[in-house]
């Protein structure tokens, strides 16, 4: 039988399903290593930078830091009627939302150890049962060395810690006073420090099984960092009949995470307890700051739907090459795209430099002309703009980074960790090069500008001045 005949013998229509379960898998093997686990590598450094020059937050007086164990025990009634609420808010604006089972809703009991109600405020979250929640900060590489004793990487993360790490954690202690940036700049990175994974039925470990989120949205569910992408990722403007083909593709939670986060500082600020509050909002932003990478908003950006069909179709058929290539292609660029920000902003920071790229994220012209914060926001603002800017950046990369890194489907380039980007581009023409780091200080502007509006949304429902 030919090719053409096997093709006619299985209408497209019905192996769409399975050609966009491919697809999925597609955007999201970089998820499997750890260097790309989030969209922006490591979202501190870039948030320190976002958020130094709001007066909301340069001006606010040093907070008190709080265990999580002393804050749920303080204000249980009211935490109680908050996750009910936002089990409720859920239900009516997360598409292809999983309820959460009533056996995990939080009740207040006063007998409770600090131990069984921080268990039950996880499940009631539907979070990693083992998260960490340490009191801690991460230092902003620009104030220079660090003094302090440091915390372990597992103190803070329960992950397994990559070579070269770059994140340093400085433990805190209750009835002390931290800056209100370094609070909030810390905990933009939180999320990705566990909290999310292994939250499917399939996923290894036991709280998966008892969430209700059903079986991993798409990617495999051996691999840990999979189980992370579906909180992380939201691709909400892909064309109907990706929708219609793989309706998984809707099954991802970033709305929830912000929502539940953002609430929970609205919360706390409310009722006194400003540490939880900068803590919580900085752990919302996450989320938003996570869709302003491209590769979180889009299945597959520089890649038309016809040429993904037709590699997923040929796969089927028993020429596998196409697709593999550009699961690698679109993987390597991922990561790139993280690894080169990354290291633009980490630089800029031990050399103390006012680059482009922090010139960008402290830019707050632009703020004033997006609409103003709602929940609406982060799908309609947000992840719109990302998504539309997948297919620019794609080209950038491709034009301007070696082709072994964005163009050579024979390099995983994602196994291979951390490469100095910087360096390898430093060898070439510098207005090719200046095309990226424009490319990249755009977005890193849209970090920061959502990243700031939301904030003034989150202090605004707070009644905070």
């Amino acid at each position: 039988m030919t090719i053409t005949t096997q093709i006619q013998a299985k209408p497209l229509r019905s192996m769409l399903p399975t050609v966009w379960i491919t697809l999925a898998s597609i955007a999201l093997i970089s998820c499997c290593f750890p260097q790309s686990a989030s969209a922006w590598g490591n979202h501190t450094p870039p948030a320190y930078r976002a958020l130094e020059v709001m007066k909301e937050i340069s001006h606010s007086p040093p907070v008190k830091v709080e265990t999580l164990d002393s804050f749920l025990k303080a204000e249980e009634p009211g935490i109680q009627a908050l996750m009910a609420a936002q089990e409720l808010w859920a239900r009516a604006n997360v598409d292809a939302y999983a309820p959460r089972p009533a056996s995990l809703d939080y009740k207040a009991n006063p007998a409770y150890t600090d131990a069984e109600r921080r268990l039950a405020f996880f499940k009631a979250l539907r979070i990693a049962q083992d998260s960490r929640f340490t009191l801690y900060v991460h230092p902003d590489a620009r104030a220079g060395e660090i003094r302090a004793p440091l915390l372990s990487y597992n103190a803070v993360n329960t992950l397994p810690e990559p070579a070269n790490v770059a994140e340093r954690f400085i433990a805190i202690s209750p009835g002390e006073y931290r800056s209100v940036l370094e609070v909030v700049a810390s905990a933009s990175s939180e999320p990705d420090y566990g909290l999310d994974i292994n939250c499917f039925e399939d996923n290894p470990g036991d709280w998966g099984k008892t969430y209700g989120f059903g079986t991993l949205s798409f990617g495999n569910p051996a691999y840990t960092y999979s189980s992370q992408a579906p909180f992380h990722m939201g691709f909400f403007h892909e064309s109907g009949i990706i929708y219609k083909a793989g309706p998984f593709v809707k099954r991802t939670f970033p709305l929830l995470r912000a929502h539940q986060y953002s609430s929970l500082a609205i919360f706390a600020f409310k009722t006194g307890h400003a540490y939880w509050g900068w803590r919580f909002t900085g752990m919302a932003l996450h989320y938003v700051q996570d869709l302003t990478q491209p590769y979180h908003a889009r299945l597959s950006p520089g890649e038309s739907t016809p040429r993904v069909i037709s590699a997923n179709v040929l796969a089927m058929i028993g020429l596998p090459s196409m697709k593999q290539n550009l699961i690698v292609l679109l993987a390597n660029r991922h990561v790139a795209l993280e690894q080169y920000q990354s290291q633009l902003v980490r630089n800029a920071a031990k050399a103390k430099a006012d680059t482009p790229v922090v010139l960008a994220l402290r830019n707050s012209g632009k703020d004033a002309g997006y609409p103003a914060w709602s929940d609406a926001y982060i799908k309609d603002v947000v992840s719109r703009q990302s998504a539309t800017y997948g297919d620019r950046i794609a080209a950038t990369l491709i034009a301007t980074l070696p082709a072994e890194f964005v163009n050579d489907p024979t390099q995983n380039f994602g196994s291979g960790g951390n490469v100095d980007l910087v360096g390898a581009l430093s060898k070439i023409d510098a207005a090719q090069r200046d095309e990226l780091d424009t490319a990249i200080a755009e977005m890193l502007g849209n970090f920061g500008s959502h990243s700031r509006n939301m904030i003034r949304g989150i202090l605004k429902a707070a009644a905070m001045p």
